[in-house]
């Protein structure tokens, strides 16, 4: 797996498949990319460069932990496409990821030439989602067999009185099928001490990213799933009100990992976005 130095010097390790002009891609988490998998065949049209965030995967720990913070990983993207030896890269970023790609897009917008969110965070910009509204889009999937106790624990999570996560794990889903199952069985390794310090104070200046993002002039695609409880059409429908050029996609029938989904449908979207 090829790595490269972050600008404090941490070791970074990627990965690439697929064939055709290269896409950078950031994952959620903060974890390593191997739950993006090849993105729904989008590797067919695309060489995926797929970064393990700092700490996760085959990256190393940084010494430093608050170089997890958001904004700083921002600078290992860079790093990344100076490494790559691109003069601009196009970017992918899913969940979380998205905070970063907003956060570059914010400070090196000269370096983009697309930038596709999928099912994007937005405590970067300041969007906040309500507990209210994601109990309004659970209730979209009342007659799902599964629904009661998924349900019943979105409650209780929403109330501040339950983290039985595990159990919420079909609403993150368009069908609770097998390959679904498959998807949240394989899990996302989670560095703990990274999640933690990713919003630590300073990470996120959510005046400055938006005012940037104003003028950002390169295009961007917003894509979420009708069901995502973690992006919610609404909130990314706001999200995509911050650029001057974007276009928002919702997926039909799908939650928060579109590409498991309907995965010829993500990559026919995605792919004609990038061109």
């Amino acid at each position: 797996m090829p790595t490269f130095c972050a600008p404090d010097g941490t070791r970074l390790a990627y990965r690439t498949t697929g064939e055709g002009d290269p896409l950078v891609c950031i994952p959620g988490g903060p974890t390593d990319a191997r739950y993006l998998g090849d993105l729904g065949g989008l590797s067919r049209h695309r060489r995926l460069i797929l970064l393990d965030l700092r700490g996760t995967g085959r990256s190393a720990v940084p010494e430093d932990t608050a170089s997890y913070r958001c904004d700083r990983l921002v600078d290992d993207v860079e790093a990344l496409r100076e490494h790559l030896g691109l003069a601009r890269i196009d970017l992918l970023a899913h969940s979380a990821g998205a905070n970063i790609a907003l956060g570059y897009a914010a400070r090196y917008p000269d370096a983009l030439g697309k930038l596709a969110l999928i099912g994007p965070g937005t405590r970067a910009v300041g969007i906040e989602i309500t507990g209210g509204t994601r109990l309004e889009l659970a209730r979209l999937r009342k007659d799902e067999p599964w629904f009661p106790a998924a349900f019943a624990a979105l409650e209780a999570v929403s109330a501040g009185t339950g983290s039985d996560w595990d159990a919420l794990a079909p609403f993150f889903c368009g069908r609770w099928d097998g390959a679904a199952r498959e998807h949240h069985a394989a899990g996302l390794p989670v560095n703990r001490e990274a999640v933690a310090h990713f919003g630590a104070d300073g990470a996120f200046t959510p005046p400055a990213t938006r005012a940037a993002l104003a003028s950002f002039a390169a295009p961007v695609l917003l894509l979420t799933g009708e069901f995502d409880l973690n992006s919610p059409p609404r909130s990314t429908a706001e999200l995509a009100g911050l650029f001057p050029d974007a276009t928002l996609s919702v997926q039909p029938g799908a939650g928060h990992y579109p590409w498991v989904d309907d995965a010829g449908r993500f990559a026919r979207a995605v792919s004609a976005f990038l061109g």
